[in-house]
């Protein structure tokens, strides 16, 4: 079907269609052999809450952004190459159902579908064009993923120390090591990530000591510096909010043993 595509002229106009959408703000996707699948609404699970969000599924990328005016405008497109992406499935909540998550190497995050059907067709339709795209070029899955963001409302107190409560007044920070919600004191420390930035990134007190214990073991065998990866252009950190610093939702605290990103733990066994 892909390769019936590439070359017609719908398959243009839906790609010109995609483009005009995102205006000024979006990048150019029109390339040779680049094929727009299908597009639907998927509900990502965001820093504060989970908001709907316009996904464009081609044989290559994927990519998102916020609704503005639904079929006729989108804004903060974020693009995500398809060979660098793997799956997983996760559990249903009582918030949230159909869930699965997008794991890369720079950002991971959670969606939603309408329905277990749709959720199976997203899943069967990205993980053939993964599976494609990977024999083509002969890479093998990636191993290393971002650590999804606990969502704001998950905990109201520190996931770190487990007894600074957040308000109004003491904000809430995410590691962007692990992903916990954590408390200024508890994130005090920054650490050069090349793969997620080129600047350093607040990480918690916990993640530092151990990217500072690995960083030594790895200097005490090699010589000379490996050069830093450069990150990819227009491909964002890690950061989770996803636009959501406008928001001013009431927090809530989830129950202690609601599950998140890793199956069968709450995020209660996770305190030091």
């Amino acid at each position: 079907m892909v390769d019936h595509l590439a070359n017609t002229e719908i398959n243009s106009q839906r790609i010109a269609a995609v483009e005009h959408c995102f205006g000024a703000s979006g990048q150019p996707l029109a390339v040779p052999g680049r094929v727009l699948l299908g597009e639907g609404i998927l509900t990502k699970e965001c820093r504060k809450k989970a908001k709907p969000r316009i996904f464009f599924l081609f044989n290559d990328l994927l990519v998102y952004g916020t609704i503005v005016i639904n079929k006729r405008k989108y804004s903060s497109q974020h693009i995500i190459p398809l060979d660098e992406v793997t799956l997983e499935t996760l559990p249903d909540t009582l918030q949230m159902k159909n869930r699965w998550m997008i794991k890369t190497s720079k950002k991971s995050f959670v969606v939603s579908a309408a329905s277990l059907t749709e959720r199976k067709e997203w899943i069967n339709h990205l993980e053939e064009c993964i599976r494609h795209l990977l024999s083509k070029t002969g890479q093998r899955p990636p191993t290393e993923h971002a650590a999804p963001w606990i969502p704001d409302k998950a905990t109201d107190i520190c996931m770190r120390c487990t007894h600074t409560k957040f308000s109004t007044l003491t904000r809430r920070h995410h590691c962007r090591k692990c992903g916990f919600v954590v408390c200024g004191e508890c994130s005090r420390q920054r650490f050069l990530m090349p793969r997620l930035s080129p600047k350093p990134l607040r990480v918690c007190n916990l993640c530092h000591k151990q990217l500072v214990a690995e960083k030594k073991k790895t200097e005490e065998h090699h010589t000379q510096a490996s050069p830093a990866e450069s990150p990819l252009v227009g491909y964002d950190p890690s950061s989770g909010d996803d636009s959501d610093r406008s928001d001013e939702d009431k927090v809530e605290q989830w129950p202690a043993d609601t599950e998140f990103y890793t199956s069968g733990v709450a995020w209660s066994s996770f305190h030091r």
